[in-house]
């Protein structure tokens, strides 16, 4: 025993004086072994070379203690170079370096060692190697979690701001912070499942790296908001891989918008749908915020109003009486041509044509119930919106 720590003792003031020495041959085998390290800044390359001599100097001191400090990682190591380097290097480019420091350190073991002591030096080298992994592995996981629960702090925000129509470039430097690089954009609505808010939003980035689309998703109450870039001329196809994240009931999908800024508009709409898809209890799963004007123009929202009042109203007011009599007998006929044709005295065939007109100014189709249902909602708005002031 005395001889094995006189031989530990010997190595030790070896590898004291070696140390400088070892910093340098590890630096210089980093630039000839790693092009990500030549490819550093200069800067950045003098971090790495601190941390390569931290290392060294963690292991000698470890090796003088025989063996029992556990090797700080964080702060012996890392704490050398600054916080940035931990964004700067990754988990396997750090094992790489770590690897460059052992080859070179073994590779002069018949030097630094005492005589017979290379076998006691290579063994508490491979144990300090287990060691230095374990402890990075810790220190990036450590990071990794941090960095987690800041970008999901930092999607709430966003979330909550589009939803508050509060958008300034402020969102966009956010955005921009978690990734996000797209332009066309559409947000989806509904109800919260019973998964823990966490686990649903994971879910949710897992989805969105398989559809290779941009999301930011928040958890609010018993509501649940995704907003999805990338969309392009597509939105149903860009939701569907979302569709299952969401609890029971519907999921409604608000308008396209060019961009994250317009995203409020879509959130309202998404929102505003989500609240009166009641009055359709078959509505598909997904649903267009869209095919939900008329529901959501009797739940009192004031763009489904606005819409159906300017896009549908005002184009066939403009056309003239005779298509809005025409649309608004056979509304109430039933969506009958011959009673149409026999209450406004014209041939049938007058009827089907300024029926098409009808679909072609507003795009809705008068003998689809649905789009019937809508337009009749439109003709009721539009009228209040033509009535006098007096009134």
């Amino acid at each position: 025993m005395k001889k094995d720590l006189d031989i530990r003792e010997q190595t030790t003031e070896r590898l004291e004086q070696a140390m400088g020495a070892l910093g340098t041959a590890a630096t210089a085998s980093m630039e000839e072994r790693l092009p990500w390290f030549r490819a550093m800044s200069a800067e950045y390359r003098s971090w790495v070379g601190l941390v390569a001599q931290a290392g060294i100097a963690g292991f000698v001191e470890w090796f003088k203690h025989e063996e029992k400090i556990r090797p700080a990682i964080a702060g012996e190591v890392f704490g050398t170079a600054p916080r940035e380097l931990m964004r700067a290097v990754r988990l396997q480019q750090t094992v790489e370096i770590v690897r460059v420091v052992i080859d070179v350190v073994e590779a002069q073991v018949n030097e630094l060692a005492a005589p017979s002591g290379e076998t006691q030096l290579r063994e508490a080298i491979l144990r300090y190697t287990r060691e230095v992994a374990f402890g990075a592995a810790q220190v990036y996981a450590r990071a990794a979690e941090t960095r987690g629960a800041w970008d999901a702090r930092l999607e709430a925000l966003i979330v909550d701001a589009l939803l508050r129509g509060e958008v300034d470039e402020s969102l966009h430097s956010w955005a921009a912070a978690l990734g996000w690089a797209s332009t066309s954009v559409a947000v989806m609505a509904g109800n919260t499942p019973e998964d823990e808010p966490e686990a649903i939003i994971d879910d949710i980035r897992i989805a969105s790296r398989r559809a290779r689309v941009d999301v930011l998703a928040g958890v609010q109450g018993s509501r649940l908001i995704v907003i999805v870039g990338g969309v392009e001329d597509d939105p149903l196809a860009a939701a569907k891989p979302f569709t299952s994240k969401f609890g029971p009931g519907a999921v409604v999908i608000g308008p396209r918008v060019d961009d994250l800024y317009a995203a409020t508009m879509s959130a309202r709409a998404a929102l505003a749908g989500l609240r009166a898809v009641a009055g359709w209890p078959d509505a598909p799963r997904p649903v267009f915020a869209g095919d939900l004007l008329a529901e959501r123009a009797l739940d009192g929202d004031p763009d489904a109003r606005a819409f159906l009042v300017e896009e549908v109203y005002e184009p066939l007011r403009v056309a003239g009486a005779p298509l809005l009599d025409t649309l608004t007998t056979y509304l109430e006929q039933g969506s009958s041509l011959e009673a149409t044709a026999r209450l406004l005295f014209v041939h049938p065939n007058t009827v089907r044509y300024r029926l098409r007109r009808v679909t072609e100014l507003t795009g809705y189709v008068p003998a689809d119930g649905r789009a019937a249902f809508t337009l009749r909602i439109a003709l009721v708005l539009g009228r209040f919106a033509d009535r006098p002031l007096s009134l």
